[in-house]
């Protein structure tokens, strides 16, 4: 049901019953919103010369739309494989993963690559620009995959919005790393994705310019309402976060 008819019947109900309805109750009985993504038995093993090596271990849990989610945990607990798997980049030997209802682990790798396309952006510790190209051009660059007839004007926008409207025509290695993440974010929320992964988002930054990402990063957040999921080692940017997700040796230990 639509807000704005959901509204109406909240309040064609309370007119009825003969009285006003709190917003505490009009919540209750509002039917509830299907998770962003959902995790079930999240499963990742891999065959090594001396066995096979458990990385992920029966890890499950959902994320609410607009929520913001830092994934923590030592090296090796799983965090970067569980990333993987969530976003579609790789195939769990056990569980599933669903965005927006829809189970990733049905889809073949060109089902898979629409989703994202569709409704994912990343973000990551080494930025991921192509070098052959400008700033613009790594920014209009998932628009114009997408088939999108205008990627000038959204990307010139955006790149404006994180202070680099002067820098438009620069190829990454004329840009510093700040300059190269503020780019990566800009090409990540120029779709609007539903959903946005980062990796290490200011792994490779002092710590001036991390700061200086990481406020950037929920301002358009904040702006495009999207779902966020990072993995961090950074106790300053988990804490920015709603909610924290702990892997302990491949398992869930806070959820």
């Amino acid at each position: 049901m639509a807000a704005s008819n959901l509204a109406d019947s909240i309040t064609a109900d309370s007119i009825v019953k003969g009285r006003d309805e709190t917003h505490a109750e009009a919540v209750a009985r509002a039917p509830a919103q299907a998770p962003t993504l959902e995790v079930v038995g999240l499963g990742k093993r891999v065959a090594l010369p001396s066995g096979e090596l458990t990385i992920l271990d029966g890890v499950g849990f959902s994320i609410a739309k607009g929520d913001t989610v830092a994934i923590v945990g030592a090296s090796g607990s799983g965090k970067s494989t569980l990333l993987s798997l969530m976003a579609g980049l790789d195939s769990p030997s056990s569980g599933t993963v669903a965005l927006d209802g829809e189970p990733m682990s049905s889809l073949d790798e060109d089902g898979r690559a629409r989703v994202r396309s569709e409704k994912v952006g990343f973000v990551f510790q080494s930025f991921q620009l192509l070098p052959s190209l400008t700033a613009l051009e790594n920014v209009m660059l998932p628009l114009e995959l997408r088939g999108d007839r205008d990627a000038f004007a959204p990307a010139q926008a955006i790149l404006a919005k994180v202070g680099l409207g002067q820098r438009l025509d620069h190829y990454p290695r004329q840009l510093s790393g700040g300059e190269q993440q503020r780019v990566a974010l800009a090409r990540a929320f120029v779709t609007r994705p539903a959903l946005l992964f980062a990796d290490e988002p200011t792994g490779n930054l002092d710590t001036h310019t991390g700061q200086a990402i990481i406020e950037l990063l929920f301002e358009l957040n904040a702006d495009a309402g999207t779902t966020l999921v990072l993995v961090t080692h950074d106790e300053h940017l988990a804490e920015r976060c709603r909610r924290r997700i702990r892997l302990d040796s491949g398992r869930l230990v806070q959820g």
